[in-house]
C-alpha cells in the first residue's frame, strides 16, 4: 500500500499565473482557434481560478484586471473579433445543416450579440428546408431510409431527430411524407 503511494506520479505545480503568461496563453489559444471575446474571456478565467483554487493567496481580482486588458488588446490587434468569429460558425453551421435554432443558441452561448446573430443569418441565404433535407440525407432517415418498411418503423424516431436537430414539427412533418426513391 505504500508503496503504490509513492509509484503514483505527482501532480505538477502550477505554474505562476502573471500578465505575460496569460497574453501567452491567449495568443496559444487563439493560434489554434478562432474565438469571440466571451469565450476567451472563460477560458483564461478557468485558468486563473485553476491557479487560485490551488494557491490561496493568489488575487484573482488582479488577475481578472489582466485579462480584460489583454481582450481590449487582442481587439485592438483584430485577433479577436465577434463578427469575423460569427460569420465564420455560421457559414460552418449552415454547411453542415444546422437549422437556425441551434445557430442562433451555439452563438448565443460564446458569447455573441442577439443583434449581430440575426444580422448575420438575414445575410445568408437560407433555406430551413434544404437544410433539414441535407441531415435527413447525411443520417439516412425520414425519406432516405432504404425501404418503406423501416421508414413506417422509424417514422417516431426520425421525427424525434429533426425536431432535436431544431427543425419545425410541420416541416419535419412534410419531409417524412416524401418519396425521394
Amino acid at each position: 500500500m505504500l508503496e503504490e503511494a509513492q509509484n503514483k506520479p505527482r501532480q505538477k505545480a502550477p505554474r505562476k499565473i502573471t500578465r505575460q503568461r496569460l497574453k501567452n496563453i491567449g495568443l496559444y489559444y487563439l493560434k489554434r482557434f478562432e474565438s469571440s471575446v466571451e469565450n476567451l474571456r472563460r477560458v483564461l478565467k478557468r485558468r486563473v481560478d485553476d491557479y487560485a483554487r490551488q494557491t490561496p493567496d493568489f488575487n484573482k481580482a488582479e488577475a481578472y484586471g489582466w485579462i480584460e486588458e489583454l481582450l481590449q488588446e487582442f481587439e485592438s490587434w483584430h485577433y479577436l473579433d465577434d463578427e469575423r468569429y460569427a460569420e465564420i460558425k455560421i457559414r460552418d453551421y449552415l454547411s453542415a445543416g444546422k437549422p437556425e435554432r441551434y445557430i442562433k443558441t451555439k452563438l448565443f452561448q460564446k458569447g455573441i450579440a442577439e443583434e449581430t446573430i440575426n444580422r448575420l443569418l438575414n445575410n445568408q441565404e437560407y433555406d430551413p428546408r434544404e437544410m433539414a433535407l441535407k441531415l435527413a440525407r447525411k443520417k439516412k432517415i425520414g425519406p432516405f431510409r432504404p425501404d418503406d418498411e423501416s421508414r413506417r418503423q422509424n417514422r417516431q424516431k426520425d421525427m424525434a431527430a429533426l425536431v432535436r436537430a431544431g427543425f419545425d414539427y410541420d416541416l419535419v412533418c412534410d419531409i417524412l411524407n416524401e418519396d425521394f426513391s
